[in-house]
């Protein structure tokens, strides 16, 4: 037993490792991309397709920092908190919505994204309610 639980910790530390380098190389490729677009022509305009794209960067770096704020969580606690789950869900869904060309998505596609939505919003707003009156820190409002 002794060995798994080494086994593990050292898989989570290479999981924090691997996603903090990650995060990082996000973070510069999202800092990159937004000075070549200020600075390409017409300087200091950016299309809707470039905000779109920064938008999209942005969203992801959130989306590592949420899912390295899971892990850190399953090392101090040793469980997973599904809200961030949610959470984390819900903001890889919103970046698909923003970068998303709906021209070019069929109807019943952006449907079955609508309904993800909903019930991902559903589901967190269940989840944040059952804990309302618990005390887990991360399920209450802050002050």
């Amino acid at each position: 037993m002794k060995y798994i639980e080494m086994f593990e910790k050292i898989v989570i530390w290479s999981l924090i490792v691997l996603m903090s380098v990650i995060i990082l190389l996000a973070t510069v490729d999202l800092a990159y991309a937004l000075v070549q677009d200020i600075l390409s022509t017409p300087i200091m305009l950016l299309a809707v397709n470039e905000l779109l794209e920064i938008f999209g960067f942005f969203l992801l770096v959130l989306i590592g920092l949420e899912l390295l704020e899971t892990i850190k969580t399953y090392i101090t606690e040793h469980l997973i908190r599904v809200e961030i789950v949610f959470m984390v869900a819900l903001i890889a869904v919103a970046r698909k919505v923003i970068i998303l060309d709906i021209s070019a998505q069929p109807t019943l596609t952006l449907v079955g994204i609508g309904i993800i939505l909903l019930a991902l919003s559903l589901g967190y707003f269940l989840i944040r309610r059952s804990h309302k009156d618990t005390d887990i820190p991360s399920c209450r409002p802050e002050a």
